[in-house]
């Protein structure tokens, strides 16, 4: 696999307390010496990564446009998780909480999604190989290195994993907006999979079929849908609250 650029402070000490051995070199904005960025590179110069100091032009085109902070690193690819790891990724979680992401593709509504998880404690976030946003550094800068410990696990088939899982005693609840009762009436304690679909097609039809409830959130304003990372959240923490009651 190819390298990848992320780019971002957060980003970046991210991949330095869980992975520093993915450093290759690091491109940082010359004359950028605060107090924020100071301590990250004395941690990646105590390392031996390259620093290379570059102006902002140069920082803009690598980063393709986007917020960079002043910092981007090239880096190795970090570990990539497939549906023969979430057995191990479950092993000893005794009500493991669950996101699955059924056509996300947008790489910002991913990472969003992915800082949710993190923040609601899912032990990992589930998406099929085709037809989900790539983790790319869009997607890792808007996680705020969330994407370097939420598990992201690609599987070549969807509605097969949620099998398997619902065999092991996982609760699959999906987000539509035609269900019959909305999340407050919901019961999510224990082992659970929270479903979210695309925006504006939702889960595609057999992801729909498998799971074991459909629940909406309830809507009061003039627009008719939230966005996927919004929604998300809004779930997940009200996973979070029935937990903690």
């Amino acid at each position: 696999m190819s390298n990848e650029m992320i780019y971002g402070i957060h980003a970046v000490k991210a991949v330095l307390a869980a992975d520093p051995a993915r450093f290759i070199e690091v491109f940082v904005l010359k004359g950028r010496q605060d107090d924020r960025m100071l301590p990250v590179l004395n941690e990646l110069a105590s390392m031996g990564v390259t620093i290379q100091e570059s102006g902002r032009k140069a920082l803009d085109d690598k980063a393709k446009g986007a917020s960079h902070q002043g910092i981007i690193a090239r880096v190795k690819p970090g570990r990539q998780y497939n549906e023969n790891d979430i057995d191990i990724i479950l092993d000893g979680k005794e009500n493991p909480l669950l996101l699955v992401l059924d056509g996300v593709t947008d790489p910002h509504n991913l990472g969003a999604c992915l800082r949710n998880a993190d923040a609601a404690g899912a032990c990992a976030v589930i998406v099929p190989k085709d037809k989900s946003a790539q983790l790319n550094a869009t997607a890792r800068k808007v996680a705020v290195g969330a994407a370097e410990v939420v598990p992201l696990v690609r599987v070549t088939n969807l509605a097969r994993t949620m099998r398997k899982l619902q065999e092991k005693g996982v609760w699959f609840v999906g987000t539509a907006g035609e269900a019959t009762y909305d999340i407050y009436q919901s019961k999510l304690t224990g082992p659970l999979a929270i479903v979210m679909g695309a925006e504006g097609d939702g889960m595609r039809r057999l992801t729909r079929e498998t799971c074991d409830e459909l629940i909406s959130i309830p809507m009061s304003g003039s627009v008719s849908s939230l966005n996927v990372s919004v929604a998300t959240g809004i779930c997940l923490f009200e996973a979070v609250r029935q937990r903690q009651a």
